[in-house]
């Protein structure tokens, strides 16, 4: 067919390769427009640099939402459904191909199309002369340049006959999807789907923050539309409790209180009872206490469920103490070693230099001209013993020797047991 150029549009021409069916259609903003796209170097190879179909993933816009190549939309609204069209577009028009190339790529690759983006407006992106990974889209980025795109348009779906994403609502319907998204999460925690209602919850959030971004900040507008948030901040804490993600409770419930600084008693007293419970469940006794009293302080009727979960704090922390006993308990035990005997051992009278035989030893036997000398047997058992009971008992002997020795001829009287029992304790 014949080459023409788009209306008001510099820099764009278009050819029809096949004609599609029905009318020009007269697209919404909100419109989703489906297609499959190749492109082309302006060269004498016309060298392919992507094929959406070779990816198996169709690209989609949503008509007036601003896509990174605006020129995208200008095409695809000038073509009819089943119309397959070449447009030649200027470098004025591609500057911004080599990072959308870069997002649908990685998303055929199984991987995060934003992984590495930095946070900068489209004009500082293009400017980022930063490897994209990919080298033909290196020298895209280096040199914008004139190229081809074949786009087959394929499907258009009404603003209203599909479940759309968040960024694409504009207020009216980010604050009529709110009250639906709440009443879905509510839904999904009865049946004890936490997972899912924590994500409804969450979407439902991010539609009022969107809408509240654009709000003066603690002007009505802005703390009207706080105030619908807290609660499903609420809600989303409980599934994560549910779920064991105490952190993140912690953090939220923390956020809302520090905003809210009092003027929503009612909710507070739930924040702080969330938060509580996540002290509680990473062992943060004395956090946990203090929340637990501040429920109890604000909202005297919770006072029997707040006893109740300060019982069970304190029942959880005296196990917890019990099996780090148990856990530490042989801390300071000596290991015994192989082969000896209780009784035995440097002092042991078997003729070894104090040490035990190792199994299938042989043991050290005294020279022949080495007088054998019988010792007294140990006080304590050196190898069976920690060593500071064995201190304690060599102290014990040599006091009770001392004594006897000093006081010949008088009733003696051993040491008192009492202070060596109550050392040993202490130690």
């Amino acid at each position: 067919m014949n080459e023409m150029y788009l209306l008001n549009v510099e820099g764009v021409k278009k050819k029809i390769l096949h004609g599609g069916r029905g009318e020009l259609l007269q697209f919404k903003d909100g419109s989703k427009l489906t297609f499959h796209f190749q492109t082309l170097k302006d060269d004498f190879e016309r060298t392919v640099i992507d094929d959406s179909r070779q990816a198996g993933i169709p690209m989609e816009i949503i008509v007036g939402k601003l896509f990174k190549i605006e020129v995208w939309e200008t095409l695809l609204t000038s073509m009819r459904i089943g119309e397959v069209a070449e447009f030649w577009c200027d470098a004025i028009h591609t500057g911004m191909y080599a990072l959308v190339s870069k997002g649908m790529r990685r998303i055929a690759e199984g991987k995060d199309p934003l992984e590495g983006q930095k946070h900068r407006c489209g004009m500082g992106n293009m400017f980022d002369y930063h490897s994209t990974g990919y080298a033909d889209l290196d020298e895209l980025q280096r040199v914008p340049q004139p190229l081809i795109f074949i786009m087959e348009l394929f499907k258009v779906d009404d603003p209203s006959s599909y479940k759309r994403d968040t960024w694409a609502m504009n207020k009216e319907e980010k604050l009529s999807a709110v009250p639906v998204l709440h009443s879905e999460g509510n839904r999904l925690v009865l049946l004890k789907r936490y997972q899912e209602a924590a994500a409804k919850y969450q979407e439902a959030v991010i539609c009022l923050r969107n809408v509240q971004a654009k709000e003066k900040p603690w002007a009505e507008d802005w703390l009207s539309l706080e105030k619908l948030i807290m609660p499903l901040v609420l809600n989303y804490c409980q599934c994560q409790l549910e779920l064991g993600e105490y952190y993140e409770v912690l953090e939220h419930t923390t956020d809302l209180l520090q905003k809210d600084n009092g003027n929503h008693p009612g909710e507070n007293v739930k924040a702080y009872f969330k938060r509580a419970k996540a002290h509680a469940a990473i062992w943060n006794e004395k956090e946990a206490r203090e929340d637990f009293l501040r429920v109890a302080q604000l909202d005297p009727s919770l006072g029997a469920a707040v006893k109740k979960e300060l019982r069970l704090l304190g029942e959880r922390m005296r196990e917890k103490h019990v099996e780090e006993r148990q856990r530490y308990q042989g801390l300071f035990q000596q290991p015994q070693l192989k082969g000896a005997t209780k009784g035995k051992g440097q002092w042991g009278g078997d003729g070894n230099a104090g040490a035990g035989r190792e199994e299938g030893g042989g043991s050290a036997e005294a020279p022949p001209h080495t007088p054998h000398r019988p010792t007294p047997p140990s006080p304590v058992s050196q190898t069976h013993l920690p060593w500071w009971e064995a201190t304690l008992g060599l102290a014990t002997l040599a006091l009770y020797s001392a004594a006897t020795f000093t006081l010949r001829g008088v009733k003696k009287h051993p040491p008192e047991r009492c202070k060596i029992q109550r050392c040993k304790a202490s130690v």
